[in-house]
Formats: C-alpha cells, structure tokens, sequence
C-alpha cells in the first residue's frame, strides 16, 4: 500500500468516526423534533412577545425546555445504547443534572442518556445467566433502580456543576463571536460540512443547543439558522435550472421544489459534488445570509426540521418575518451569483447524465469523480428480504429512495419489504443497505452481513431499474 493510499484510508476512517460521534448525537435530538416544535409553538405563540400572548399558557414554556426536552434527549440517548431499559436508566440519570442546573441541560442529557444506558448494559451482560430462576424480574427492576437513583445522584452533586460551567462558557462564547460581527465566517465549517454529510450533526449536535439556551433568554436564536437556511442551496440549483445542460439542468427544478419546499437539503449535494468550485458558491451565500441574519437581527424560537421555507416561516417570532426572509433571499442570490459563473464555464461532460448519476462523494478531496459506482451484479446474489434506505438522520433523503424502489419493485411484481433508517440504526437483518458513498463505512460497521450499495443521488432511478433487473435473471 502507497503511502497516499494510507493516508486516504486514515482520513476515511476519521471521518467515519466523525460521523458516527455526529450522528450518534443527531440521533438523540432527531426522533424528538415534533417536541422541540411543540415548544416552539407555544413560545412563539404565548410569551409575553408572542403573537397572541397568554400569561397562563406561557406557563408551559419554562418546565418544557428545562425538564421535558432534556429528559426525552436522556431518553433517546440511552435507548439507542440499550434499547427501552437502557432509555429508563438514561431518564432517571438525565432528571438528576437537569433538576440541579439553572440552564437548559441539553449538554448533560447527551452525556447523562447515553452513560446510563451504556452501564445497564454493561450489568446485564455481567450478570447473564447468573441469576437464579424466579429471580429475574426483581433482579431486573431493582437493578434500573438503583443504578439510575445513584446517577441521578451523581450527576445532582458532581456533574451537574462542571455541565454548566462548560455549557456556560460555549454559550458566552457563541455570544461574544456575535457581538463582535465575526459570525458569518462559521459558514465556512457549516457549508462544506453540510455537503459532507455533517449536517444533522451541526446542526442538533452543536447549534441546536446553544440556540435553545439564547432562546429561552432572549425569545429567539439566530442558530436556529445557521444551519438550516435553505438559501445557499436554493442558488445553487437556480444556476444549474438557467445555466446548466443536460441532465443536470433537467432535474434542477424538481431539486429546488424538494429542496426549498420539502426542506431536504441533500438533494443538492450532488450538484456540488460533480463540480467542487461550486463550494465557494455555498460559502459566499452562507456568509451573506449569516452577515443579514446578524444586521436585522433574525432569529428563530426553535429549530425548523426539516429546514424548509414552511418550517423557517413556522418557527419566525412576531414581528421577525423579514429580516429572516431578507436573509434567506440574500444568501440564494449570492449563491446564485457566484455558481452562475462557474455553472456557465463547466462542460457538458461535468453535468453529463453519467456524472449526475454516479458523482463520487469528496470527503476526503473535494473534487469531482466519474468513475462509476459499484456493478449492481454483484449486489444482489439472491433475491433479499429486507432492503434498507440508510442515510445520517433516517428522515429525508432515505425516505425518498425508500418510497421509489418500493414502487419499482411493486411495478416489478416482486414482493420485497423496504424500509429507511439512520445509518447509525439500520436493522441487523437486512440484506441490503442503499446509502451515501460518504457513509458506506459506517453502514458496514453497523450491518457487517449487509450488501452495502453506494448511491449519490437517492432519486436515480437507473440505479434501481438496473439492480431489480439482475434480482430478476437471478
């Protein structure tokens, strides 16, 4: 092995692992956006600043985000360690750092959840087959108990404080890098990260936090934004519906509608990735969104998820639809502007139906492939029982190739059951697993038995045409 293919190598497993710790985090706030919504509903709706303020309804405000949202993260966090057992265990320690904080606890319910979960575990497995017939259900209750009673302690007494001082500091942090004017330049990390499928990450494992904690101080967040404007993205496929040729300029306005309106971001990706400059186009409009986000100080009361234009509107306060608005539009026309240029001087080749179809991921380089993805021949040996759709959240962009091949297979006469999951989640029986090139690695890890199909563009339709002709001669 040539010393660049080691390095490759050692970059994709750090990224893997990257985003494995990433959508680990994601997959704790993700299955509970429904309640993040809730409360940013009512928050919206019922504060004193609200559009129809009510003193009694805003009640609810202050114990949903300082018990509710945090004990559901304890929850989900434990659970996907330890199944519903690990989740209890995960609640019980969660409640101790979050009853003994004065801040909302969302960093300790990420650590509190998951280390609940992990230790019940770990005793389960000590004492398996140890314990005598008849015994097991007092065993079982009495041991969630006690443990979760004694790190709810721990963490009231010890962890609690040393939590808050961290979550204190990133938030005075967040706060000076606004006040100082320099926060637009965060579009540098969020913007390439996004198209290297560290979105979820960003956004519920780093923004989303800090912008419940300014939220819950001032009634609104401007990083409820950062991540989730569909602005930079929107001026991308703009350039390619105008300026593009061939495949690329056909499937642009479908893109955008998905895109803007359905709020499923990485349908763009691709669109990047077959020509790499175009990242300067999503930096320069991510950082013209953020300077105007900042200057009509915008700001939303909740994360919109997914991040459509509906869900952006949905979670604008009163009196804070323009300036978010103003911002979204800044950001599409800089985006616009910049990937115009580049769109207008690229070949025919670069947006070739080939090269929309089978663009390689840029994790490691940014820069384009045409290599072609994997032969469907050698995917399917025998005809599977269960085809999985894995991507980082299990929300979006799987669920769309999920509800294709389903219909495919349907038109096909071939009775195959389809699911999509996180790629962190994907079931131990399934034979097949469609994902992300950038997130095969991690598909691998977590379903070794799987098939793993690399795919680009979950809305290829070829991709699927071909792997259930060779099911069929198989």
């Amino acid at each position: 092995m040539d010393r660049n293919m080691a390095l490759t190598n050692k970059g994709g497993t750090a990224k893997a692992k990257l985003q494995k710790l990433g959508g680990f985090l994601a997959g704790m706030v993700l299955p509970n956006i429904g309640a993040f919504i809730a409360w940013g509903l009512i928050t919206a709706f019922f504060i004193p600043t609200g559009w129809t303020p009510n003193a009694n309804l805003a009640k609810l405000v202050g114990p949903m985000i300082t018990y509710l949202l945090p004990i559901l993260i304890g929850y989900t966090g434990g659970k996907l360690i330890y199944d519903v057992r690990g989740g209890v265990v995960g609640a019980i320690a969660t409640a101790g750092i979050v009853i003994g904080s004065s801040i909302p606890m969302f960093l300790g319910a990420m650590i509190m959840g998951p280390l609940g979960g992990y230790l019940i575990k770990k005793f389960d497995e000590a004492v398996d087959g140890k314990i005598p017939t008849g015994f097991e259900m007092l065993v079982n209750n009495f041991s969630a108990g006690i443990l979760g009673a004694i790190l709810a302690i721990l963490a009231f007494l010890f962890i609690d404080p040393v939590v808050t001082g961290i979550s204190t500091g990133l938030g005075a942090a967040a706060q000076w890098v606004t006040a100082k004017g320099i926060l637009p330049l965060i579009a540098i990390f969020i913007e390439p990260g996004k198209v290297l499928f560290l979105n979820n990450a960003i956004n519920h494992g780093i923004l989303s936090p800090l912008g419940i904690q300014q939220a819950k101080e001032v009634g609104k967040s401007i990083f409820f934004l950062l991540e989730t404007d569909p602005g930079p993205g929107l001026g991308i496929l703009m350039a390619y519906w105008i300026f593009g040729k061939g495949t690329a300029k056909q499937s642009a306005p479908g893109a955008v509608i998905i895109h803007f309106f359905g709020g499923i971001h990485e349908i763009y990706f691709p669109y990047v990735l077959m020509n790499p400059i175009l990242i300067l186009a999503v930096i320069g409009g991510g950082m013209a969104a953020d300077a105007t986000f900042v200057l009509t100080h915008a700001g939303l009361v909740a994360t919109p998820s997914p991040g459509s234009i509906i869900a952006e509107i949905a979670m604008t306060p009163k009196g804070g639809l323009l300036p978010v608005l103003t911002g979204i539009t800044v950001g599409a026309v800089v985006s616009f502007l910049i990937a115009s240029v580049f769109v207008r001087r690229a070949s025919e080749d670069t947006m070739s139906e080939e090269n929309m179809a089978f663009a390689k991921s840029m994790v490691s380089n940014l820069k384009a492939q045409s290599k072609g993805q994997a032969p469907v021949s050698n995917i399917a040996k025998a005809e599977p029982k269960l085809i999985v759709f894995a991507c980082d959240a299990g929300m979006g962009s799987s669920a769309m190739g999920e509800s294709i091949l389903k219909k495919k297979l349907k038109d096909a006469g071939l009775d195959i059951t389809v699911k999509h999951s996180a790629v962190n989640q994907i079931p131990k029986e399934a034979d097949i697993v469609f994902t992300q090139e950038s997130l095969a690695e991690r598909a691998s890890q977590v379903a070794p038995s799987a098939q793993i199909v690399k795919v680009n563009n979950f809305l290829d339709g070829k991709v699927y045409d071909e792997f259930i002709s060779t099911i069929k001669k198989k």
